[in-house]
């Protein structure tokens, strides 16, 4: 028990005494490390970091197999799968390279909790709500960063040592990780670190009985440390960020002036407005095309993707992605196969391009960055022709 005390602090606040275990996502150590404690401090209730969602999908096994492709498209959560497939990856990656499943700590926590006839409490924010928040603080170069940063975490071939995952629970180690992630991702910060810390911390605070264990990963130890002493409201961190209006102002603003400014020219010049009208479907079409195409969509993809581009770019309440990755679905549509080795395929470049499932979402995906440019290049092409004109 002595050798695991350095990754363990206990707390007293006033006759409830709480510890907390710190521990890697993908360490044998860590899984042995909360088994050991639960059975020594015979706690009343044991936290596990996990939602509802993720509880279920640790206990049920592979979470995907009932997924729709459909309603996701439909639900427009096709990015936040695309960020949950990316961190599962690199945890399912690593896991494999030391034999262990990925959360094996959050598993043993629950089989614990029930053969020590502990209370178990899920006493992490439902991680859907955490993604929106995360999505929510970023602007446009920041969500691309993160997403950069995501995807080359999924097709890394970096191995990383069991000696150095351990070391990731020093807390001189954890303090210089926070410090280099805050300077990446300083707004990311605060809905992944911070508000968890005060969320998992009124959980852990709340949980019934006089002695609590919770089985946490190391880099929320500081914060709830410090966060557990007080009261927090649990509502307010259950809130879906509001929407500024700009981007809604500027989604619609731009089509409305592309337009006005097309039929400003056909009063004017109809020669010109037809240069215009084309300029504007070819550059949309064919770089929102190719976009699919990145994606080794089926050419009926590729070609609603060329058709569907100029006409969404007018309307920000629709994505020429999501008609790309309907047609992509409905003509290539994944199997019960796709969904339940889709965690395995996650973890390599051929795998994720060849799984019908993660296919439609890179269609969508790539569509909609090509889309984007496309608005831009055929958009800055009509005031140029406009100009020229007159």
């Amino acid at each position: 028990m002595k050798e695991h005390e350095d990754y363990i602090t206990r707390i007293q606040i006033e006759d409830k005494e709480i510890v907390l275990i710190g521990t890697a996502h993908v360490s044998r150590a860590s899984a042995l490390q909360v088994k050991e404690v639960v059975e020594q401090e015979e706690p009343d209730s044991v936290c596990v970091e996990l939602d509802e969602q993720r509880y279920h999908s640790v206990v049920e096994g592979n979470q995907w197999r009932n997924m729709d492709i459909f309603q996701i498209i439909k639900e427009k959560k096709a990015t936040l799968l695309l960020m949950n497939l990316a961190i599962s990856s690199f945890q399912k990656r690593m896991a494999e390279q030391f034999g262990i499943k990925a959360g094996q700590e959050m598993i043993q926590g629950i089989e614990s909790a029930e053969a020590s006839g502990a209370e178990l409490v899920l006493a992490d924010r439902n991680i859907q709500l955490t993604f929106a928040r995360i999505w929510g603080n970023l602007g446009f170069k920041g969500k691309a960063k993160l997403m950069l940063s995501l995807f080359a975490g999924i097709f890394s071939k970096e191995s990383i040592s069991e000696e150095d995952l351990e070391k990731m629970k020093e807390q001189d180690m954890l303090d210089a990780m926070l410090e280099d992630f805050s300077d990446n991702f300083p707004r990311l910060k605060q809905p992944l670190i911070d508000e968890r810390d005060q969320y998992l911390a009124e959980k852990i605070r709340t949980a019934p009985g006089k002695k609590v264990v919770a089985v946490l990963g190391a880099a929320h130890v500081p914060g709830i440390t410090k966060e557990v002493h007080r009261e927090h409201d649990l509502e307010a961190l259950r809130e879906r960020p509001k929407k500024s209006p700009w981007p809604k102002i500027i989604g619609w603003a731009i089509p409305v002036f592309i337009i006005a400014l097309i039929a400003y020219t056909f009063t004017m010049n109809a020669e010109a407005g037809m240069q215009q009208t084309l300029s504007w479907v070819l550059w949309n079409g064919i770089v929102s095309a190719v976009g699919a195409a990145a994606a080794f969509a089926h050419p009926l993809a590729i070609l609603t993707a060329f058709v569907a581009a100029p006409v969404t770019s007018l309307n920000p309440l629709i994505a020429a992605g999501w008609f790309a990755g309907f047609v992509q679905a409905y003509i290539k549509r994944p199997n019960v196969g796709d969904f339940e080795s889709l965690s395995d395929d996650v973890t390599s470049v051929k795998g994720f391009w060849n799984n019908k499932a993660t296919r439609v979402l890179l269609v969508i995906a790539l569509t909609n960055i090509g889309s984007s440019l496309g608005t831009f290049i055929g958009g800055a092409d009509v005031i140029r022709l406009f100009l020229e004109n007159f």
